[in-house]
């Protein structure tokens, strides 16, 4: 279940399920996501989107695992296992009062920590391939190519929307790029602007590239490089004057960069 795609109105019908005559509409009796979970897995997406009234039914099916129908009068037993997810940090939504403490504490269980995809530099090419396939299958057409400079500058974006956003990117392409290959300009201009640090009508001043040194020194070569490439529009030539290398230096460290890991 996607918790912040559910309205709260329908939260508990969704998840417990509801006997006929329940409610106007309620024609029929239908089962709810627990119990269609029974012997199983039930994944609750986005978790900390959950209305906190929804939250005490779910904690209360938690300490005795029995739950009713909406309409009902049975208490039904099921053995499932939880698992839930979240972008938000479920200690701060619990301080802020949006999310029940004893609720918090009944699912913490074991925590995995995924990091963002600007953490994961070495997924990105993996997933980038998954992707490709998935859309050629999913749309009928040839997956796509990229060109080094693209594929260089989507290992260095930022991703602040992770592997959803990469999902999109690689959809774009796949549908909407202009030629057989997909080249720098057919990436979102989000991914494309280069910003300037300047006031008022002076000059703009020499781009700025922030390299963190927590971060592995080929992955801040792999920005280094992408940048370049994305202020010269992919042109290796004019990038490794950039960068005062030579030509062969450029093209042997981005062949490196884009290579499968």
């Amino acid at each position: 279940i996607n918790c912040a795609a559910i309205p709260e109105a329908l939260f508990e019908s969704e998840l417990f399920g509801y006997e006929k005559g329940a409610f106007t509409g309620a024609t029929a009796r239908a089962l709810g996501k627990v119990e269609a979970s029974d012997g199983g897995t039930l994944f609750l997406d986005e978790i900390g989107e959950m209305p906190v009234a929804m939250q005490a039914k779910l904690l209360r099916f938690l300490e005795n695992r029995r739950f009713m129908r909406v309409g009902g009068s049975t208490k039904i037993a099921v053995d499932t296992r939880l698992v839930t997810a979240t972008l938000r940090p479920l200690e701060d939504e619990v301080r802020a009062g949006r999310f029940r403490a004893d609720l918090f504490y009944r699912i913490e269980g074991i925590a995995l920590q995924v990091p963002p995809l600007r953490e994961r530099a070495a997924d990105i090419l993996p997933l980038l391939l998954q992707f490709v396939d998935e859309m050629a299958v999913r749309h009928g057409v040839k997956p796509v190519r990229m060109t080094r400079a693209t594929l260089a500058q989507l290992r260095a974006y930022g991703w602040p929307g992770n592997v959803r956003e990469l999902r999109n990117v690689v959809q774009l392409l796949s549908l909407m790029r202009e030629g057989k290959k997909a080249r720098v300009v057919d990436l979102p201009e989000r991914m494309r602007i280069v910003r300037y640090i300047g006031r008022g009508n002076a000059p703009p001043a020499p781009p700025v590239l922030e390299v963190s040194l927590d971060r592995p020194l080929d992955e801040s070569i792999e920005r280094i490089l992408a940048a370049a490439l994305r202020l010269e529009d992919g042109n290796r030539a004019r990038a490794a004057r950039r960068l005062s290398v030579s030509l062969r230096t450029m093209q042997r460290f981005v062949a490196r960069a884009v290579a499968p890991a």
